[in-house]
């Protein structure tokens, strides 16, 4: 039988993992790594390491419940209405924002480095359209949307055949993946591929360059069509979530005493000269990601699939917060990076506090309320029972 009703669990899921991406963001100004976008005079090696583990299967968790989107989504539309409606909710977004909430990012950084014209002075520049880091055109934090678009628009023929009866068979034959514990070969791909690749080809985001990880990614998007395609597969995660987070657990504490004690490629207790060895190593962290995102998936079927009053205005709000929580975090950083007799701690909580207080008023108060704002971020129209209803509770 097929799942044609929304899971509320993914909703929840989806929402942690938006929460998730915040905490992530907020550390980023603070932690001992370079290549983010302004950063403080002192930083944290702990918050390296909390974000690591965050990065490991935060955005795998939430291409892996995008692709369960795409398939409600596919549900009674054509391919090309489908597609229509990606260009809406994604392509309109991603263009608005290029041009308008990414490019204060970019100036606040410019002015780090040294610029002192203003904001309305250096802004015709993004319109040289030069990619970031040269130039200032980039789509910064939204290159998520603009990669789910390009999946959807790709694989849009597919979705469309997997949905039909055309497929009858293939669904059969994958609910023999439900058995047991079978439903973990599908994680075999993505780690093969990360392990063979990631060395190589590290993650950039920039989609050109970025070969392991534009199929890296891609895989979580098709488990998740796959799974919510036959709910077997989602029994099965939820059956064996206990064994997806002892191996996640496992193998996070594995890596961290490899890397605590520089047993890794490229450190000095590394004896493996064999590049397989290399390939196992850089297998661990894929691993990880599937392991967490399954265990995420069977506890939240289990645990989390219940409505609440609130929850359709939290999963409708969440996009446009992923959008703006960026901007904000960078705007605010540029500013308390400056404030020498601040603890890292202090500023990172008032990063993570602040940034979420101005985010979902923004959205509150300027996005939600009105249809136009609202296509700009790639949300549904208002209804006028809705409009009115809104008007009255506030």
């Amino acid at each position: 039988m097929e799942t044609t009703t929304r899971q509320t669990y993914l909703d929840w899921l989806r929402i942690l993992s938006i929460l998730g991406v915040l905490f992530f963001h907020s550390a980023m100004p603070y932690v001992a790594e370079d290549g983010w976008h302004i950063k403080n005079a002192e930083t944290s090696n702990l918050l390296m390491e909390s974000n690591l583990f965050l990065h490991l299967f935060r955005m795998p968790l939430l291409f892996f419940i995008s692709g369960t989107v795409s398939y409600y989504m596919m549900q009674r539309r054509s391919t090309l209405s489908f597609i229509g409606l990606r260009c809406r909710r994604l392509l309109i977004p991603l263009v608005f924002c290029m041009l308008v909430i990414v490019p204060p990012q970019i100036y606040m950084e410019r002015l780090t480095n040294g610029y002192q014209g203003s904001f309305w002075q250096w802004y015709p520049a993004v319109f040289d359209f030069t990619p970031y880091p040269k130039g200032n055109f980039s789509w910064h934090h939204l290159w998520f949307i603009a990669y789910l678009f390009i999946y959807d628009l790709l694989f849009a023929p597919l979705f469309a055949w997997m949905i039909s009866s055309k497929s009858d068979r293939f669904k059969a034959s994958i609910a023999h993946l439900a058995k047991g514990r079978r439903v973990y070969l599908l994680m075999l791909p993505g780690v093969i591929w990360y392990a063979l690749l990631s060395r190589k080809y590290p993650e950039t985001n920039d989609l050109i360059a970025d070969p392991c990880y534009f199929v890296y990614w891609l895989l979580f998007l098709m488990a998740g069509f796959i799974c919510i395609l036959q709910p077997k597969l989602m029994d099965s995660l939820e059956r064996n979530r206990r064994f997806a987070l002892t191996i996640g657990f496992l193998a996070m504490i594995f890596l961290d005493y490899l890397r605590w004690n520089k047993i890794e490629p490229g450190h000095e207790l590394w004896y493996f000269q064999q590049e397989f060895f290399t390939y196992l190593f850089d297998a661990i962290k894929p691993i990880i990601a599937w392991s967490w995102v399954f265990a995420l998936i069977g506890y939240g079927k289990h645990y989390l699939n219940r409505k609440h009053k609130i929850l359709g205005y939290l999963n409708e709000s969440a996009y446009p917060f992923y959008i703006l929580h960026q901007t904000v975090i960078v705007i605010l950083v540029y500013y308390f990076v400056q404030l020498s007799n601040e603890s890292i701690l202090s500023k990172y909580i008032y990063t993570l506090g602040t940034t979420f207080f101005i985010s979902v008023l923004t959205c509150h108060l300027l996005i939600r309320p009105f249809n136009f704002s609202r296509f700009l971020f790639g949300m549904k129209p208002i209804k006028k029972e809705q409009k009115n209803q809104t008007e009255v509770t506030g």
